[in-house]
């Protein structure tokens, strides 16, 4: 008997927009870590998150002005509401100050606790499924995470603060995930992006001093920085990832950022010079591996010609035709 595939061919074919749209978001979040790190030495953290809201908001806008989609209805503002705080307000925030406080590899470990979160949360608040393949993967992950964090740490200090800083801004970025997805289901990924990134600029508006006085000093390269962040990270990235995330489990999307810090450190190579060791490269290969197990999909199902299945969950395929009682089985068969 052939394999009996659960998922029909096209529903394959469909998914093919969303890890597209997956690979969208991880590359340019990837890219925001080099631009962080210039704009970073201009702006404080809370002017840095403003303008970086600001840009993505008027860019978001324009876009929804070219395609006329206006408010997102009643039900969706719950979750965009408290992903435009958590999410686009605190955790870039403090995530912009957790970096001065500790060196790149400290915050490294720290923040990539939050995929673990959002699994967890969404198992608890959304109920979703806790698949074998979604955690070994996302140990596997986890483990690269923290190899590349240690391979980073080097003679940097690690401050209570800075690490309180970065522990809350994983807790931001998990919340914000598991309250946007119930919003998916009522407004599109543009208007569920656009407007939670509006709320998060609004809630960074008392940085709005710092912001004007840093931008009257600040280089051009700083600047311009800033406001890549807010077009491709931030308004691009954020739609493709609302885009992806309607498509598939909270869980699922948040295992796929663990290819970020693999992708910093090739774009570290690239565009910074900064040769990476063997350690850091391994870790990043690990980020990768626990990625592509997380989004494996379970074997195949085989069908045998007594109606026992093979190869997978007994209830994956169901009786046509009458159910009889069966004897129990004798031990070893």
């Amino acid at each position: 008997m052939s394999p009996v595939d659960p998922s029909p061919p096209s529903s394959h074919r469909a998914q093919w927009p969303a890890l597209v749209a997956a690979g969208v978001t991880v590359v340019l979040w990837a890219s925001a870590f080099v631009s962080i790190r210039s704009a970073g030495e201009a702006y404080s953290p809370g002017a840095l998150a403003l303008g970086r809201l600001l840009a993505g908001s008027l860019a978001l806008g324009l876009v929804l002005l070219v395609r006329r989609e206006g408010l997102p209805p009643r039900a969706a503002w719950p979750g965009i509401a408290v992903s435009g705080l958590l999410w686009f307000g605190v955790y870039m925030v403090v995530l912009n100050w957790g970096e001065q406080e500790v060196d790149a590899g400290t915050a490294a470990m720290v923040v990539n606790i939050g995929p673990v979160l959002i699994a967890l949360l969404g198992a608890r608040l959304l109920g979703e499924a806790l698949p074998p393949r979604l955690l070994a993967g996302m140990a596997v992950s986890f483990a690269g995470a923290v190899t590349v964090g240690l391979s980073m740490s080097g003679r940097g200090s690690a401050s209570t603060l800075g690490v309180l800083l970065c522990l809350l801004a994983a807790v931001g970025y998990a919340g914000g995930v598991v309250a946007q997805k119930p919003a998916l289901a009522h407004a599109s990924a543009l208007q569920v992006t656009a407007f939670g990134c509006l709320v998060g600029a609004v809630a960074c508006l008392p940085f709005i001093g710092q912001l004007v006085d840093q931008a009257a000093r600040a280089p051009a390269s700083a600047t311009l920085n800033m406001v890549y962040l807010g077009v491709f990270p931030t308004a691009l990235a954020f739609t493709t990832w609302a885009y992806a995330l309607a498509r598939t489990t909270a869980g699922r999307m948040g295992a796929t950022t663990y290819a970020v810090p693999a992708l910093v450190v090739l774009m570290s190579w690239l565009a910074l010079d900064e040769i990476p060791g063997w350690l850091t490269m391994a870790g990043g290969a690990l980020c990768l591996a626990g990625v592509a197990v997380s989004r494996s999909r379970a074997r195949a199902v085989t069908a045998a010609p007594s109606g026992e299945v093979v190869g997978g969950r007994p209830d994956a395929i169901r009786s046509t035709g009458p159910t009889r009682e069966r004897p129990p089985s004798k031990p070893g068969s």
